[in-house]
């Protein structure tokens, strides 16, 4: 096992899943601002999609563990970022 590889895959993944997702929010508030939001987000996807899979191989040909760290950290941003958006705001009364 490669700590610094994982550590290195670990850094990109908490990296490309926070901007994954602020992407995702910034595409969705373009598009309900839109009269058509289809298009935006579709491209909205295909660029976030695309991005990621760029850095996911960058980081890949550095080695197994740098993989692994960046899909456990993407995976792990997600869940964080889900759980975030899911809190609730506040009690009422």
């Amino acid at each position: 096992m490669d700590v610094i590889n994982l550590a290195v895959g670990l850094a990109f993944g908490v990296i490309a899943g926070a901007l994954f997702f602020a992407g995702l929010g910034l595409g969705v508030r373009l598009a309900l601002k839109g009269a058509s939001p289809g298009p935006i987000l579709l491209m909205s996807a295909a660029l976030r999609i695309s991005l990621l899979l760029l850095s996911g191989w960058a980081v890949a040909q550095l080695g197994l563990w740098s993989a692994v760290g960046f899909g456990a950290a993407f995976l792990a941003t997600r869940y964080a970022i889900v759980t975030w958006a899911r809190a609730p705001i506040g009690r009422e009364g």
